[in-house]
This record gives C-alpha cells, sequence and structure tokens, in this order.
C-alpha cells in the first residue's frame, strides 16, 4: 500500500472510531530557554565525547563556494570543505548546510548573496583538503567553470552540483544554519558510476 493508500486507511479508521479528522487549532509550544553555559559551569556534554560519538554517522562531503562579491575581484572566488549538507525541501526546491559563526569564508558567501554546492566523488580527497585550510588560496589550480545562475564556481569533476541562492539564516548554537533556494542542479560526467567521498570518524574512507 502506497502513501496515500495508508493515508486513506488512516482517516477511515479514525471515522469510524468517532475521532475528528480534522485538526483544531494548533498552538505554538513556548520557546525554550536558551543560554551559553557560564564559565563556572560544566557543560553538560564533554565536546570530546559529543565529537567521537557523532563522528559514528557517516557523512557526504561537499564543497560550497560564492563568486567574489563587489570589491573582491582581487581575492577570489570563496569556498570551505562541508560535510554538514542536506537536502531541506522539495516544494520550493531549498537545501542547507551548517558553517561555523567563526569561520571566515562565511561572510564572504554571504556578501555574495549566492553559493553553489558541489558533491565530491571519493577520488577528491586531496581537494577537499585544500579547502579545509584556513587562509591559503583555495582554489589554486583547481579547475571550475561558472555555475549557470550564480556564476559560483563550479568544481570540475565533482559528482553533483547545486546553484542556490541563500533564502534564509537562522542561528544553531556555534554554527549558523544557511538555507539555499536552488536556481539550477545537475550532475557530473560518470556520475552515475561514481563513489561518493564520504567522511567517518574523523577521516575519509
Amino acid at each position: 500500500m502506497g502513501h496515500a493508500g495508508m493515508a486513506a486507511a488512516a482517516v477511515r479508521y479514525l471515522r469510524s472510531a468517532g475521532a475528528p479528522t480534522v485538526a483544531g487549532p494548533v498552538e505554538a509550544l513556548p520557546r525554550p530557554d536558551l543560554r551559553a553555559v557560564g564559565d563556572d559551569e560544566r557543560a553538560p556534554v564533554d565536546p570530546a565525547e559529543f565529537r567521537r560519538v557523532l563522528g559514528n554517522f557517516a557523512t557526504g562531503v561537499t564543497v560550497v563556494t560564492a563568486p567574489a562579491g563587489d570589491g573582491e575581484d582581487m581575492t577570489g572566488p570563496a569556498g570551505f570543505a562541508c560535510q554538514s549538507f542536506s537536502s531541506l525541501s522539495l516544494d520550493p526546491p531549498l537545501v542547507c548546510f551548517m558553517v561555523g559563526r567563526t569561520s571566515t569564508t562565511w561572510p564572504r558567501i554571504a556578501r555574495a548573496g549566492v553559493f553553489c554546492v558541489n558533491v565530491l566523488g571519493a577520488h577528491q580527497g586531496e581537494l577537499c583538503r585544500g579547502f579545509a585550510v584556513s587562509g591559503a588560496d583555495k582554489f589554486a589550480g583547481v579547475v571550475y567553470d561558472a555555475a549557470p545562475v550564480s556564476g559560483s564556481p563550479r568544481l570540475a569533476d565533482a559528482a553533483a552540483w547545486i546553484d542556490c541562492t541563500i533564502h534564509a539564516v537562522h542561528t544553531g548554537g556555534d554554527h549558523l544554519i544557511v538555507v539555499g533556494r536552488v536556481n539550477a542542479l545537475g550532475t557530473g560526467d560518470g556520475a552515475d558510476d561514481m563513489t561518493p567521498l564520504l567522511f567517518h570518524k574523523g577521516r575519509f574512507i
């Protein structure tokens, strides 16, 4: 039974049981009381243990890029390695990634207002390491062209690319949650047979 059939069966059951099938107004839950941990307080979770346990979740690896903003032509495009990327919505088409508040690359992407997510293949581990280094010329020797809508660097030989406009930015502790509206996307040559680059327990696999 498909999702639609299961939903219809659930509605029929609720009606036969005399339960209402149309929900009334839903009141929003109160906002959680969030605050930073004080210097004299113990963190609720040890950061090293947090990293160790969450490292068991394997993720794909991307490079998020943006064109040089106004007045930044001499510094070139911006980009950073990002493993916290996800699809978010089909209608409208949205994706999201997370970036640290202390990132020096994020302000440049924010000023550009657009970005391209480049999904890396297993053969691009060294390329990823280059984009993970802070302060270096990350695009030195890197082959790329311009994504069709934003003009963000679209890296050669990547498995896929998603060209976006910044749709919203939300706070998330020591990170920011960046939501992008997808304007164009596609896959690279040979993507169907390409092994993805994965990150697990602090290393590529």
